[in-house]
């Protein structure tokens, strides 16, 4: 019997062009190109979180409608949705391309002369790829490099196209990265220079008019711009104010990132074995749905391109389940919540599981520290996503495993930063956890917690200090080792338990795993009302360990605690 010949599994490859001719796993997406040719607006704005394959998207658009790239168009696309169903615009434009992430934003005068060489490269690059079309293109660029007209070097493109009689379409990838640094910043200083840039006379504001201007003669006929965030285009509507925002369109949900279906297929193209896929890989990378209508949910796909890459490397699931690469996040979710009212939103998310909200289309920097634009704004980051509606609003949730770590690593962080005592001795945590798993001594690391984390707490987080707030800083400390995967909110149906400790695949020698039930009362609480949530504590953990789900679980071991204060806890262990 013939042995199938696999494609290579493209992480960390986003040319479409180049994965199409190296034979590596390309999940379809070309079908959206109809899609977006047939919009009667040619100008299209759309966004998604980091690492959701927007790069991949913008080359495949490269590709397609590249004048120069006629002649490999069966080589490219012969194979795909699109080539078999070609458009009328194929293969018809000069491409005009912008990328504006690694602007430098240090200050005024630096990013002016980022920005505006960004722009001059590009035009640059246009003027050199397309010299067959532009008589005098040499010309024209020895002339751009010794005028440095900067911004202005857009009118030299667009001219060239208008008095040679061919169009452009222009793409801009990372459209909002200088502002998202800006925002991070999380200081005035940072509001003032985003103001000067995209104010009425700005640079930023400048170069959108004159695309726009452009596509009023039809020099420039199609656009597609994006990034990961829609907060500069409220600023930048009357500078750029024809763009049709496909964002939360329904029929655009799965155009970028993976349905279950694809995965499943991306599965069999590159060999990946599912027999060495031992954990949840729904639960941990799926999650994301973009419109309440959407059809699909979906996965991030550097998610699923790290996991899979490392099982075909190394022939076992990562060690590190969440990829560190999505550890960046945190940085941004730490300086985005540097007022006080973002952080108690944030913390209220993680106390929920999410939030109740509409999701704003576009918005200004300076409506970040109003509830609605923040969790939209954290909904386009990634961070958040619908789950259903909700009296003519939605209920939106943490899309999955992976980006909960990232909340409650931002927790464990911001409550060490705020309560100066507190430190993470990693060596007696990792002792105490080892005991844990190995010994089935609970005592020892609920000691080490309350010691260490809960008895240092500033009186800022002792104000929050409920059940809630004990069981993701629980969950924060117990994601710092790798011998579990702590699971939030468990489903064991019926019922959610607080806390359960999966054995983490990587270590099948662990010997027990656990179920948590969690009860806080004020150190002023009476004895009958400690009594109380105790007997309520035990029948729910009662509940979660003859649950179905629980059933094949001999080794799992199961206590309730109750902390009376941040000092007292009392720990019964039942069977």
């Amino acid at each position: 019997m013939e042995t199938k010949a696999f494609k290579r599994l493209p992480y960390g490859n986003s040319d479409f062009r180049d994965i199409i001719i190296q034979n590596y796993a390309y999940i379809d997406k070309t079908r959206f190109i109809e899609e977006l040719e047939n919009e009667s607006n040619p100008n299209h704005f759309f966004i998604r979180p980091r690492k959701f394959g927007k790069s991949l998207f913008i080359t495949m658009l490269y590709n397609y409608y590249n004048i120069n790239r006629k002649d490999e168009f069966e080589q490219v696309f012969g194979n795909q949705y699109i080539g078999k169903y070609p458009t009328p615009e194929r293969n018809s434009y000069a491409m005009l391309e912008f990328d504006f992430s690694g602007l430098d934003t240090s200050d005024v005068e630096s990013f002016k002369k980022s920005f505006s060489g960004k722009v001059q490269s590009a035009v640059r690059l246009f003027l050199g790829i397309y010299e067959h079309l532009i008589p005098g293109s040499g010309i024209l660029i020895r002339r751009m490099d010794e005028k440095d007209p900067g911004i202005n070097a857009l009118d030299i493109a667009f001219d060239s196209a208008f008095k040679n009689g061919f169009k452009i379409y222009v793409i801009i990838d990372e459209y909002d990265h200088f502002a998202n640094d800006l925002i991070a910043m999380g200081t005035l200083a940072g509001e003032d220079f985003y103001r000067t840039m995209i104010s009425a006379n700005g640079m930023v504001r400048d170069f959108y008019e004159g695309i726009k201007t452009a596509t009023s003669t039809s020099v420039v006929y199609r656009t597609f711009i994006t990034g990961i965030s829609p907060v500069m285009l409220d600023d930048l509507t009357s500078g750029y104010n024809i763009a049709k925002i496909l964002t939360l369109n329904p029929k655009y949900n799965e155009m970028m990132g993976f349905t279950q279906a694809e995965v499943e297929w991306l599965m069999k193209e590159t060999g990946v074995d599912p027999s060495l896929i031992n954990v949840d890989m729904e639960a941990y990378y799926n999650g994301y749905l973009f419109h309440r209508d959407g059809k699909n949910r979906v996965y991030n796909p550097a998610m699923v391109l790290y996991f899979f890459e490392q099982i075909l490397s190394f022939g076992r699931p990562p060690e590190n389940i969440v990829d560190l690469n999505l550890k960046t996040d945190y940085g941004r979710l730490r300086r985005l919540t540097q007022n006080e009212n973002n952080r108690e939103t944030l913390l209220q998310i993680m106390k929920d599981g999410g939030a109740v909200s509409e999701i704003m289309e576009k918005f200004s920097i300076d409506m970040l520290s109003d509830d609605s634009y923040f969790i939209s704004l954290l909904f386009y980051m990634g961070l958040l996503t619908i789950k259903e509606p909700y009296r003519f609003q939605l209920k939106l949730c943490i899309p999955n495993y992976s980006v909960k770590t990232l909340y409650w690593e931002y927790l464990a962080k911001q409550v060490m930063e705020t309560s100066p005592g507190m430190t993470i001795r990693s060596q007696p945590l990792n002792d105490a956890i080892y005991t844990l798993a190995m010994e089935g001594d609970l005592q020892r690391f609920i000691t080490y917690i309350s010691e260490s984390a809960f008895g240092k707490l500033s009186d800022y987080d002792l104000q929050r200090f409920d059940e809630k707030y004990i069981q993701i800083l629980l969950l924060a400390y117990l994601f710092m080792s790798n011998v579990y995967i702590p699971m939030s909110e468990y489903e064991t149906v019926p019922g959610r338990a607080d806390i359960f400790l999966q054995r983490n695949p990587l270590f099948p020698q662990v010997r027990y795993e656990w179920v948590f039930e969690i009860k806080y009362c004020k150190a002023s609480a009476k004895e009958e009302e400690i009594a109380a949530k105790s007997k309520e504590g035990l029948e729910q953990l009662t509940q979660y360990i003859h649950a179905h789900r629980m059933q094949d679980r001999p080794s799992l071991k199961a206590a309730l605690i109750v902390f009376t204060g941040k000092n007292r806890f009392e720990i019964t262990e039942i069977q």
